[in-house]
């Protein structure tokens, strides 16, 4: 059975969803699942990671039994998407609470820079597959 990888993402964040549809357009081989941190099956990953259910400032990348979250998430998913996109990866060399600033800087701004909806997007039939329920 092939391992999902499974994103979890602010719904309601115009940025985040931007992002979703970047890794979906890329990920040509089916590689990812996504949902959103407010949903149902969203918020049941974070508790059985014991991650805290009502902060959505962090994407979080769940590979297997090993999860990632911040800017080694985001390191981790281009990676994933190989091609030129791994090559993205080089940043890791980078110490993690510097990492981590620059993510944390952009996800303090995000509604302002980018916009906020009001719920999560649905997803379109040809890649509703793609999200979990």
């Amino acid at each position: 059975m092939k391992e999902e990888n499974i994103i979890l993402f602010d719904g309601v964040c115009n940025l985040c969803d931007g992002v979703v549809k970047f890794i979906i357009a890329k990920d040509k081989n089916d590689k990812f699942k996504f949902t959103s941190l407010q949903s149902a099956s969203g918020q049941s990953l974070l508790l059985k990671l014991n991650l805290p259910t009502d902060s959505f400032t962090s994407i979080v990348l769940i590979i297997g039994d090993c999860y990632f979250v911040k800017s080694l998430a985001v390191l981790q998913v281009l990676k994933e998407l190989g091609g030129f996109w791994k090559l993205f990866y080089i940043f890791i060399i980078f110490p993690r609470p510097v990492r981590d600033f620059a993510y944390d800087l952009v996800a303090k701004t995000r509604y302002k820079l980018f916009g906020k909806r009001e719920s999560c997007s649905m997803p379109t039939n040809d890649i509703k597959h793609k999200f979990l329920e």
